[in-house]
């Protein structure tokens, strides 16, 4: 009797385990398929001279965030959610890092009826603007400073520009693509979803951003070649710690490609944030 409990016990387990790794299969599959559909937007959006974000801000960002499909409901109170991906550096024409999955949720009051989805895009035009990410999470508006960011070749006209906001927004609703409006809106790292898109549990945002994570999938690398292209980037990111022999992507050379991995200040555990402020 034992040996035959023991022999289904043994079934249970190997089927809990199949069923565990097919759920973080397709929960990994679904960031994949958000980065997929990041790059695409960036494609789209570069491929709009008169209504896409100037090159000369893309050239000077320390953090850009592609958000999807981001949705928007009204009904006297609305609001709007969406996930994304950010990528961060420290210096400009620094490596960018490996990708960052985000959320980004927002409300408003008024009089205001129907639903709406947009691709939203974060350009942090300041290194305060990213490091206000610290503890995972950022209310534009409050925590830095948010503005509607100009546009095509009469915003690349715009040579004078201060950068006078730590983040510049745009939005692309219907066809339309321009700067919007987010103050109150709030970015948050998404755990659960970085760790379904690495393959860890316990993989942290400075893992990530450091390459101390597990290799990222192709898709993210597909995302960083665009990033990469699109900021004028010599090397889209540092290598991965575990990437082996991976292939590197291809972009323009550049000086800062000898660069070492960089961190950012993005951690949610108490000690990072302590190290931080000292």
């Amino acid at each position: 009797m034992n040996t035959i409990i023991r022999k289904y016990s043994c079934i249970a387990a190997g089927l809990l385990a199949a069923v565990g790794l097919a759920q973080n299969a397709a929960a990994g599959g679904r960031e994949e398929a958000r980065l997929l559909t990041a790059t695409q937007v960036l494609d789209e959006i570069e491929g709009m001279p008169d209504q896409r974000v100037p090159d000369y801000l893309l050239e000077r960002a320390y953090g850009i965030a592609v958000i999807p499909d981001v949705t928007k409901v009204a009904f006297v109170l609305g609001g709007r959610r969406g996930s994304g991906v950010l990528v961060v550096r420290d210096t400009l024409n620094a490596p960018w890092s490996n990708p960052v999955l985000v959320s980004l949720t927002g409300g408003s009051v008024g009089f205001q009826a129907g639903a709406q989805n947009s691709d939203v895009i974060l350009v942090f035009a300041t290194k305060a603007g990213v490091e206000g990410l610290a503890g995972g999470k950022l209310t534009l508006g409050a925590d830095a400073s948010v503005a509607a960011g100009p546009v095509g070749r009469q915003g690349s006209a715009a040579t004078d520009i201060q950068f006078n906001s730590e983040i510049y927004s745009y939005a692309r609703s219907r066809g339309l693509f321009g700067g919007i409006a987010l103050d109150g809106s709030v970015l948050t790292i998404n755990h659960s979803a970085n760790a379904a898109l690495y393959g860890k549990a316990d993989v942290t945002t400075t893992e990530i951003l450091s390459a101390q994570s597990p290799k990222a999938p192709a898709a993210a690398q597909r995302f960083l070649a665009r990033i990469a292209q699109a900021t004028n980037t010599g090397q889209a990111a540092a290598p991965s710690a575990t990437q082996g022999n991976a292939p590197p992507v291809q972009a323009a050379p550049s000086p800062s490609t000898t660069d070492p991995a960089r961190t950012y200040p993005l951690e949610s555990q108490p000690q990072a944030l302590q190290s931080q402020s000292q």
